[in-house]
């Protein structure tokens, strides 16, 4: 509780009451939230948002990549856990260190390295070019695909450790019994193996969910102007813009988008156990 306090309630509550005040051109750049004991703060800010088509397009655009994301990093990550799950114990430390192991490079690193690979000249086309799979380059970078593909490479990682860990304390003797019953790998899998790894599941897509819909470096590097994410948004309000008020008033009203699909997936969750 005292950690919550001290790093969630107090954080949030300085950035709710900055989102109150008026902007102004002055250190710090807004006014009081209260002028001779009489509160002055209002909600206009959060009604500019509302009114506002740009910060409209950007919610829902954040919304979007970040569930699409998370499906396609599920889709990957899966087999990849299931896979490391199943192998040998003394190869399971090997396997996973090596899904860490890009956690001990810089990010952005990581990042601007798959600009040299999707870029035109880059490595894939060039491959595929010398290959006559194409006979032009791909445009890749500065796209949709180029963020979802920056995305699910960054947070895979988020992904596959929770349902590792959920399927590698798997009650063999349920699989084995299933076979013995007759049933073919597959039906197992569905009937079994995927009921029982859903608390995995539902944690690893909200460790990947959450932190992308506020992403700010894989949309701006690798996405194109029409990737407009809020992230993006709330760094232009508050770096270029100056305009502390509103980017206070984007971090709240993306916090309230965070907290309903999380309360669907806590739903899932304890439903699942």
């Amino acid at each position: 509780m005292v950690f919550l306090f001290v790093f969630f309630l107090v954080p949030f509550l300085v950035v709710a009451g900055i989102s109150l005040r008026d902007p102004m051109i002055a250190r710090p750049p807004y006014g009081p939230l209260f002028e001779d004991g009489a509160f002055v703060g209002d909600l206009e800010n959060y009604f500019f948002l509302m009114s506002d088509s740009l910060y409209i397009k950007a919610y829902l655009n954040s919304l979007k990549i970040a569930a699409i994301s998370t499906v396609l990093t599920l889709l990957v990550g899966y087999p990849m856990a299931y896979a490391i799950a199943r192998s040998p114990e003394p190869r399971r430390s090997i396997l996973l260190m090596l899904v860490v192991l890009p956690f001990w490079t810089s990010f952005l690193l990581r990042v601007y390295a798959w600009i040299g690979l999707l870029k035109a000249n880059g490595v894939i086309n060039n491959v595929l070019l010398w290959l006559g799979v194409i006979d032009q380059p791909l445009i890749m970078l500065q796209t949709d695909f180029a963020v979802y593909v920056g995305v699910v490479y960054t947070y895979l990682p988020f992904m596959i450790l929770p349902l590792y860990a959920n399927l590698v304390k798997l009650d063999g003797s349920l699989l084995e019994a299933s076979s013995d019953l007759g049933a073919r790998p597959a039906s197992t899998f569905f009937r079994i193996t995927l009921p029982l790894s859903l608390p995995g599941v539902v944690a690893g897509c909200m460790l990947v969910f959450i932190p992308v819909i506020g992403e700010f470096v894989i949309p701006a590097l690798l996405g194109g102007p029409d990737t407009l994410m809020i992230g993006r948004v709330l760094w232009d309000e508050f770096f270029s813009n100056r305009d502390w008020t509103v980017a206070s008033s984007v971090a709240i009203v993306m916090l309230v988008a965070v907290v309903v699909p999380i309360l669907g997936l806590r739903r899932i969750a304890e439903r699942v156990s």
